[in-house]
């Protein structure tokens, strides 16, 4: 599932189309919204919230996209899209008169009133990508998760938001923290949230997506998908173990010689 850094990568696209500019086309293909055109809003903007995006409009209304595992935005001048727009996988297409955003395999799609955003955001921890983020209290709130695994408690949007395995694994690695141990003991879990927070910007401002700020094949992260494959920084072969309620684990990589239970 995309993570926090390139949540905060597809709004800025997004803006950089859409800001300030009237709709031409605004068509919603999701269930009970697909009679809604939004051809004449404008937009105010576009936002990244944790993994959720907030397209704004003039007219008090907002258009709440969630990426979920498989969807993309993809932006093409008008007249360009060569079909693209008419494929039953496409559930938004928003179009001015220079550019068409194409919303494929959206896992969320809502309308509603800016000032019910809460409805669909409200849940969300403290945005780790946020301006002025407050990173003791997002500490706090990881700690005070108790015996709950850390590696479990740093998926859990409610507790921080953008954080996915990616980040999870590549924050733990770093601070040195098995997944396993419990948040409460995790003592540095401030300063891990500092660093999921520094390496989801720098890949978000990078020219492409990376947990380690490089781009060479294989070199896009230190842990996070390597598993069997030797640790970047002692050798020891990289190990996984699955994190998260019973149905909802997610695989949590780590180095056993680094990261010590």
């Amino acid at each position: 599932m995309p993570e926090g850094d390139i949540a905060l990568r597809v709004a800025r696209r997004l803006d950089a189309a859409l800001a300030g500019q009237q709709l031409v086309r605004g068509e919603l293909r999701w269930g009970e919204l697909g009679g809604i055109d939004l051809a004449g809003a404008v937009v105010l903007g576009n936002q990244a919230l944790g993994k959720h995006l907030l397209t704004r409009l003039a007219d008090g209304r907002t258009l709440h996209t969630h990426l979920r595992m498989d969807g993309t935005w993809r932006i093409t001048r008008a007249g360009a899209e060569r079909g693209a727009d008419r494929s039953h996988r496409v559930r938004v297409v928003l179009g001015t008169a220079q550019w068409t955003c194409i919303g494929r395999e959206l896992g969320m799609v809502d309308l509603l009133a800016t000032r019910d955003e809460h409805r669909v955001v409200g849940h969300l921890g403290p945005d780790l990508l946020a301006e002025g983020v407050d990173l003791e209290e997002c500490g706090r709130r990881v700690r005070a998760a108790g015996d709950r695994p850390i590696g479990a408690v740093l998926l859990d949007q409610t507790v921080v938001c953008g954080i996915g395995t990616i980040y999870l694994a590549e924050s733990l690695w770093a601070h040195r923290v098995h997944p396993l141990r419990p948040a409460g003991q995790v003592h540095e879990a401030r300063d891990v949230c500092a660093t999921a927070r520094r390496l989801m910007l720098r890949s978000a401002n990078a020219r492409l997506p990376t947990a380690t700020g490089e781009h060479g094949r294989g070199r896009g992260t230190h842990v996070h998908g390597r598993a069997g494959l030797p640790c970047r920084r002692c050798g020891t072969p990289i190990e996984v173990v699955q994190v998260g309620p019973p149905g909802q684990e997610r695989p949590a990589f780590f180095c056993p010689s680094c990261q010590p239970d």
